[in-house]
């Protein structure tokens, strides 16, 4: 499992390098405007052909590059109901918060989980080998995560089963103990009949 995220992780770096080749380059049909053309799609024959980079069935990565934005989209394997609801509680978690960070978008486009958007203005500001390392240390550590709320959610059911367990079994006895209790004060109320 390691080596599959470690082969996976390094064909992502390896196309994120390539793919974040990108400069500015205004907008060919409004003018003074400099808009991500992976967003827009104004103009096709500036866009690139997408790559996706499939882990298994469930987990792939999609990078679609254009000459001035690349846009990431991840999806996360979700093979049970618990771990649908906690993406989707991640993700509305990260949606919220997204002006604080500043290539993730808000939605992610359909099909996938997270979206990231990186324009020139952002490799103007940011070194491109720390963005990379940014997107995939959290797709690591939303694996991590996850896998680590899972745990804690089976553990949490675990203590809260046993509980209502034992309640129950403390309520049989207790029943249980009355009924011993009334039949025998029967039994003595009719010997004295």
């Amino acid at each position: 499992m390691a080596l599959s995220l470690a082969n996976y992780l390094q064909c992502v770096r390896e196309a994120l390098n390539s793919a974040l080749c990108i400069e500015n380059f205004p907008s060919q049909v409004v003018e003074k405007h400099n808009k991500p053309i992976v967003e827009t799609q104004e103009s096709k024959e500036l866009l690139l052909n997408p790559i996706v980079i499939c882990r298994n069935e469930f987990e792939k990565c999609l990078i679609e590059s254009s000459i001035n934005s690349v846009r990431i989209s991840f999806a996360i394997k979700k093979t049970k109901e618990i771990e649908e609801l906690l993406v989707h509680l991640y993700e509305r978690f990260i949606s919220v918060r997204a002006d604080k960070f500043e290539i993730i978008r808000k939605k992610p486009i359909s099909g996938y989980d997270f979206s990231f958007l990186v324009t020139n203005f952002h490799l103007e500001k940011m070194v491109k080998e720390e963005i990379i390392n940014t997107i995939l240390q959290f797709m690591q550590d939303m694996e991590k995560e996850i896998n680590d709320m899972k745990l804690q959610i089976n553990l949490q059911m675990r203590i809260a089963a046993g509980f209502f367990i034992s309640q129950i079994a403390t309520q049989t006895l207790d029943h249980n103990n009355l009924m011993i209790f009334v039949y025998r004060d029967l039994s003595k109320s009719r010997s004295f009949l």
